[in-house]
């Protein structure tokens, strides 16, 4: 092992065996009994306030009305609130005394997606996208993730007596495009607010049953990059292709070949895909067109992996132009945001806590292949946990499994339908919970007070 690599894992596990003691006399299952009876009090509120978001879903930077919303609930609370940070972003400030600061993200945005879930409060909003009308969806579960955190800030204000410190609330704004984290930076969220000792976030998993509360150690989603690719021909007669250089072959050809990097490369044990989302050019049938442009993404977990894969896309795109003997095509790969790496020490703290309160309800999973902006969070220096919750009845989960029902509709489906209470009182409990174990003061810390 890397010199480095091992004293960095020995750090976090001598981190972690310091706060054993303090969790021994940490009364987790009372907490959780207060944390309950607060949500039943709060959830008619906030059910209404998850049906209103669903109904009502807003594109990246259109985020307008979604926010303005979420800033009334933190002011009615007490939370210092600023708006516009990262064009569409907010950010509520609570202090209460002397500790760390804890921040929690939600995120703001929809999809340019008809939903079709037949809720009596589905989406049925339109909006300008790119050029043209698009329907919008919350069908990535953000919904979700807003009525939760402002349950969890209420949650948190209600049990101030047991914490010390500034919670940092966030909504951040096209997560989608993932470009809104580096647009609440580049505002200076860590320059005009307080740098957070610590960070948290969740997202609804539509594979798991609601009540499950999902996490990893280490990379939690992929690093995304984008691909754009011209391959240049000749064009011409499509009854005459001898006198052309064809771009539509080319373009198949590299489809199918990229692949090839993929399954011939790469390790088969590590995970890569490369994926063609659009493929344009061509104007007539009978017309071979001058040129052909496909774009798509690159999904990675490891540095390694995503060179190797880099190097062979550009090999395999030229290589496919050459045996057209057509021009070089151009190619482009933009980089985009990088994989959530959780940080050792953050997540065994929280995990002892919520261990004790959902018990085997609590479960690791491996990284999720989907990428996410919070990384750009953690790169700017917070250490964090990122985790997950389950959204469907524990039958359906269980049924789709066996394959006795059918298969359940996941994140971006336009079918996707979480169960609203049990999804967000379980969101509530474990953010509350997680945000709790950086935050209580206990015998012999100071919590990161005075950073």
């Amino acid at each position: 092992m890397n010199p480095c690599v091992r004293s960095l894992a020995v750090s976090a596990a001598l981190f972690a065996a310091s706060l054993l003691p303090a969790y021994a006399e940490l009364d987790v299952i009372n907490l959780k009994k207060a944390i309950e009876t607060s949500i039943a009090s709060d959830y008619p509120k906030l059910d209404a306030l998850y049906k209103e978001l669903h109904a009502h879903p807003e594109l990246a930077f259109q985020e307008v009305k979604t926010a303005a919303r979420l800033a009334a609930e933190m002011r009615a609370l007490g939370f210092e609130v600023t708006e516009n940070v990262g064009k569409t972003g907010l950010v509520a400030i609570y202090k209460n005394g002397d500790g760390p600061t804890i921040m929690v993200r939600t995120e703001l945005d929809g999809l340019p997606m008809e939903e079709k879930t037949g809720l009596d409060y589905a989406s049925r909003d339109k909006t300008s996208w790119n050029g043209r009308e698009v329907f919008v969806a919350h069908s990535c579960g953000h919904d979700i993730h807003m009525a939760s955190w402002v349950g969890t800030a209420k949650t948190l204000l209600g049990l101030k007596d047991q914490w010390r410190g500034t919670l940092m609330f966030i909504a951040q704004p096209a997560e989608e495009i993932v470009a809104g984290a580096k647009a609440m930076l580049e505002d200076g969220l860590f320059t005009r607010f307080p740098k957070p000792d610590f960070g948290f976030a969740l997202h609804a998993n539509g594979a798991f049953a609601y009540g499950t509360v999902l996490y990893t150690v280490g990379a939690g989603s992929s690093t995304a990059d984008g691909l754009y690719i011209k391959f240049r021909g000749r064009g011409g007669h499509g009854a005459v292709p001898q006198a052309t250089i064809d771009p539509v072959m080319m373009a198949a050809r590299f489809v199918v070949d990229v692949q090839s990097v993929v399954s011939r490369e790469k390790d088969p044990t590590e995970f890569g895909v490369v994926s063609i989302g659009t493929i344009h050019g061509g104007t007539a049938v009978n017309i071979i067109p001058d040129d052909v442009v496909l774009a798509g993404t690159i999904r990675s977990f490891k540095p390694e992996v995503r060179a190797k894969m880099l190097a062979g896309i550009e090999r395999t795109a030229k290589a496919v132009a050459a045996m057209s003997n057509a021009p070089e095509p151009v190619i482009t790969i933009t980089e985009g945001t990088k994989a959530v790496i959780n940080d050792p020490g953050v997540v065994a703290t929280a995990e002892k806590v919520l261990k004790a309160a959902f018990g085997d309800k609590l479960r690791p999973i491996p990284p999720v292949t989907p990428s996410e902006d919070y990384s750009e969070f953690i790169n700017a220096g917070v250490p964090s946990m990122f985790f997950r919750i389950g959204v469907y009845e524990p039958e359906r989960v269980a049924a789709a499994r066996e394959g006795e029902g059918p298969q359940l509709p996941a994140n971006h489906s336009p079918l996707f339908a979480p169960v609203p209470k049990p999804t967000i009182e379980t969101g509530i409990t474990a953010m509350t919970l997680a945000v709790l174990s950086a935050s209580i003061r206990r015998p012999g810390t100071n919590n990161g007070a005075g950073r």
